[in-house]
């Protein structure tokens, strides 16, 4: 049975038992405990929390999950995937466990030809929460499975949190029996490579404190109703009917392992050290694939650091397969024709990974050839000193400056006769992890008390009116103050209050809230902020000017006119930036941030390189052009698929409701998903001026511009300026760039002239630095401290000073602080080095005293420290250490 008629199944058995299909969200969510969705159950939180009403009471969905704790493992084992599509079933308190457990047990083993999968029922077992009798019953009376088939297993392994306080629950996992060829009888809790678990049934009814029920420890509450979170394997289920050996031999993922083949001329099990190679190609391009067409971006932090080496292990993995050619985009098309029917924004969308994956493997193969360069550079100083191991931190260094994977740093040692201090590499990556573990760990979160929202949201949802008028009239339902809801606020207090409708915008959509007032017969509120909770309550933060207000009473709510005015400029001015940005360079410069407030406009996107100022120019041109025609704005209601069919843009990460409002502008010109409030013709808008373009991660651009007002206000500043200069220089305004320039040529050659003087200056004084030589039993010693000497000068005076020694053993060690910097030369003569004295070996003797980082070769070794006032002693510790040398010769 195909992967794609797994999920066909799946999603037609719960729709015919009264589920609602919701397709699978974005990898992205904004969630501080994630950084990409991990399970099917995670677009469900907010409503298992309560935080926010679901779409219907049972859901279905196939959720594409990444989890990447163990990056470095993958492919060692033959059932663990960086990228699943996780298959469930959800509750939000209508069933629980008996139905739960029976609409499982008759998919997984009702017949191929009702819909079902077929799994031979005499080799299902089940494992149960340690204190689940309950769901022991049910299994004997809804499967029938006899008692020796379901085990009890403590919370460790049948016990469900998020890992911070929130919703959990007692679970029950569903395995096949592979047969006794596969390993010892006994069950799950014997072998979990026989007996391989394909679903998870959380029976979600409690409330996690700090201390998790998976340790022993109780909870600390009831949910407000009992849910259902169940979860099963798409891929370890396809590759038990599929009767293959495991998850990679699976027809989706197969597909690149047969690329993989094609281009290296070997073959998948014929050497498991290859077939480690090919599992991780095949696992990373799928992953990798599914994040960039989600809008990851590869970088140095976060998200863009796995996806980045996610992207590097498939190149290096292919290198060591024998594959020199380019590779990332040839998987990335074998991905996309497997994974396109269920993912059709990975063809719609192809062209922007295209381009991605090609400038990051770019991007690494460059980096390969400065690793190598770098190893070698390594491996001869290693041998150089009469070793044959290459330290630890070397290679730690390779891998985390460098992007130098371990296994290629392995091998290439291998091949220059060395190897490598895999312990110290390890411990360093393992201490690495801990740090990034501990960051991780401090910015999650739980998830608090909500109770209060909830509470008002049974009152129903906000009502925002925002998009047809300034003002509303009003009930305040609550005030709240850190957490609890109070009767009343006073003069000065600064309270959250809500409102049963609001035109006051809550910042969403990259807009910042409205500005504005809420006023009752006797009091005013200044608006500080206006946020979302839930998506359906609006809150606004409040500072209470004059008088007190109470819970109940009638108000009105305005926004500031003159703050929308502008607010709905830098929206709509955006999203004509946008348009224009992706006529002038293409449709695969998708937006992937954005930040307007009044006035000026902040727009992120998706490229791999700098605009060039004809491009800069044309964008502005094409956004003003669009300002000129006054083209029509206009809003149209629909659900996701009417938006797909339109063509209109989705952000990235974005969460959208069942009905969607597109934002035309022009008609098909611009099309976008779009909550935010916008004027209605695009002259309305006023100029746009950009102010610059800028990197802000790998594969992202930023453009920042002014709109309306302020656009004028800055092109007059821009003019004044001009005028100064034309004043001040006496030349017209045209005149100003020939005339800079030639004020600039003659500043450079003004400056040139200085430096060869300042230059002979310091050379003169190497004559009397030379005559300043200790003898230290025979050797003549400059070791002296400077003052504000450059690091090139300081090196080219280094060398002068040395050939002022003559032939005689000399060794040159100047230091130049330079306020809290301190740059250092170290320079040897021949006959220095013949006794054995290296600069580069000197290095470490007086290093600690100044802080200091750097090397070099026996000639001359430079660098620089942070401690200034260690150079006396640095002097001294290097006066001591050749003393020492000298007199055991």
């Amino acid at each position: 049975m195909q992967t794609h008629e797994i999920i066909k199944r799946f999603r037609e058995h719960f729709e015919r038992n009264g589920h609602k299909y919701i397709p699978s969200s974005s990898l992205l969510l904004d969630d501080p405990n994630l950084l990409f969705v991990n399970a099917g159950m995670v677009p469900f939180k907010p409503y298992f929390l309560g935080e926010a009403p679901p779409p219907a009471v049972r859901m279905t969905s196939i959720q594409k999950c990444v989890r990447t704790p163990d990056i470095d493992e993958v492919g060692k084992t033959t059932r663990h995937l960086t990228f699943f599509q996780m298959a469930g079933n959800f509750s939000i308190g209508d069933y629980f466990k008996e139905d739960a457990i029976r609409f499982a047990w008759t998919l997984v083993t009702g017949s191929v030809d009702e819909g079902g999968y077929g799994f031979d029922p005499e080799r299902i077992w089940v494992t149960v929460y340690e204190t689940d009798d309950e769901a022991i019953e049910l299994w004997q009376k809804v499967a029938g499975l006899p008692t020796e088939r379901i085990q009890r297993r403590d919370g460790k392994d049948n016990y469900w949190d998020m890992g911070v306080p929130g919703p959990g629950g007692p679970c029950s996992e569903i395995y096949f029996d592979r047969g006794p060829e596969y390993g010892k009888e006994g069950g799950p809790v014997v072998d979990e490579d026989r007996y391989l678990e394909i679903w998870n049934l959380v029976f979600m009814q409690d409330v996690r404190g700090e201390l998790s029920p998976k340790e022993g420890h109780q909870p600390i509450g009831s949910l407000p109703a009992k849910n259902i979170d169940t979860g099963m394997g798409v891929e370890r289920v396809a590759y038990l009917l599929q009767g293959v050996d495991n998850v990679y031999e699976t027809d989706l993922v197969r597909a690149v392992i047969n690329k993989a083949e094609e281009l290296s001329g070997r073959k998948y099990g014929a050497d498991e050290v290859d077939d480690v190679r090919f599992r991780v190609i095949a696992d990373h391009a799928r992953s990798g694939v599914m994040l960039v067409g989600d809008g990851v971006t590869p970088g140095n932090e976060a998200r863009g650091y796995v996806l980045r080496r996610l992207l590097r292990r498939i190149v290096r993995s292919a290198r060591l397969l024998g594959v020199t050619e380019p590779v990332l985009v040839q998987f990335a098309e074998v991905v996309r024709d497997a994974m396109g029917p269920a993912y059709p924004e990975l063809v719609s969308g192809f062209a922007r990974i295209q381009q991605v994956l090609k400038a990051e493997e770019d991007t690494f193969l460059r980096t390969l050839d400065a690793g190598s360069r770098i190893f070698e550079n390594a491996a001869n100083e290693v041998k150089a000193d009469g070793r044959a191991t290459l330290p630890g931190d070397r290679a730690f260094q390779l891998h985390d400056t460098y992007g130098f994977p371990i296994d290629l740093t392995l091998e290439m040692a291998s091949e220059a006769g060395l190897s490598v201090d895999e312990d110290g590499f390890r411990k360093l990556m393992a201490e690495q992890r801990a740090r990034a573990k501990a960051d991780a760990s401090a910015k999650k979160t739980g998830h608090g008390d909500q109770t209060v929202y909830r509470e008002l949201l049974e009152q129903g949802p906000t009502e925002f009116t925002g998009y047809t008028e300034l003002a509303s009239e009003a009930t305040l339902r609550g005030i709240v103050l850190n957490g609890k809801r109070i009767s009343s606020a006073k003069e000065g207090d600064i309270v959250e209050v809500v409102l049963d409708r609001t035109p006051l915008y809550a910042e969403s959509g990259g807009q910042e809230s409205d500005a504005g007032t809420i006023v009752t017969g006797n009091a005013e509120l200044e608006v500080l902020d206006v946020q979302k909770v839930a998506r359906k309550l609006w809150v606004h933060q409040v500072r209470v000017v004059n008088g007190e207000i109470s819970e109940g009473e009638h108000v009105e709510a305005r926004v500031d006119p003159e703050w929308r005015v502008g607010a709905r400029q830098g929206h709509s001015g955006t999203h004509v930036v946008h348009a224009a940005l992706r006529q002038v360079l293409g449709p695969s410069a998708l937006q992937s941030g954005s930040y307007n407030k009044p006035g000026y406009l902040r727009l992120d996107f998706a490229w791999t390189g700098g605009l060039s100022d004809e491009a800069k120019s044309e964008i502005e041109e094409v956004s003003n052009l669009a300002v000129r025609k006054d083209l029509p704005v206009s809003i149209v209601y629909t659900d996701m698929a009417g938006a797909q069919e339109l063509g209109a843009v989705a952000l990235f990460g974005e969460t959208y409701d069942e009905t969607v409002r597109v934002i035309e502008i022009g008609g098909p010109w611009s099309r976008e998903l779009c909550g935010g409030t916008h004027v209605e013709h695009s002259s309305q808008i006023g100029p746009i001026t950009l102010l610059g373009e800028s990197s802000v991660g790998s594969g992202v651009r930023r453009l920042e511009a002014y709109v309306g007002i302020e656009a004028m206000r800055f092109l007059a500043k821009e003019r004044a300026i001009v005028q100064n200069l034309s004043d001040m220089l006496k030349v017209g305004s045209d005149g100003l760039p020939e005339r800079i320039e030639s004020l600039v040529e003659r500043l450079k050659a003004a400056e040139k002239e200085l430096e060869k003087v300042r230059a002979a200056q310091l050379l003169g004084n190497a004559g009397s630095l030379a005559d300043k030589a200790l003898d230290v039993r025979g050797l003549s010693l400059v070791a002296l401290g400077l003052e504000g000497v450059s690091g090139n000068d300081l090196r080219t005076l280094g060398g002068e000073v040395r050939n002022r020694l003559g032939t005689k053993p000399g060794v040159v060690a100047l230091f130049s602080v330079d306020g809290d910097k301190v740059s250092f030369v170290v320079a040897t003569t021949a006959a220095a080095r013949d006794l054995g004295l290296a600069a580069g070996k000197l290095v470490p003797v007086f290093g600690p005293a100044i802080a200091a980082r750097g090397g070099g070769k026996p000639d001359l070794a430079q660098g620089g420290g942070s401690n200034p006032a260690g150079v006396s002693e640095a002097i001294t510790a290097l006066t001591n250490e050749l003393d020492k040398v000298l007199e055991q010769r």
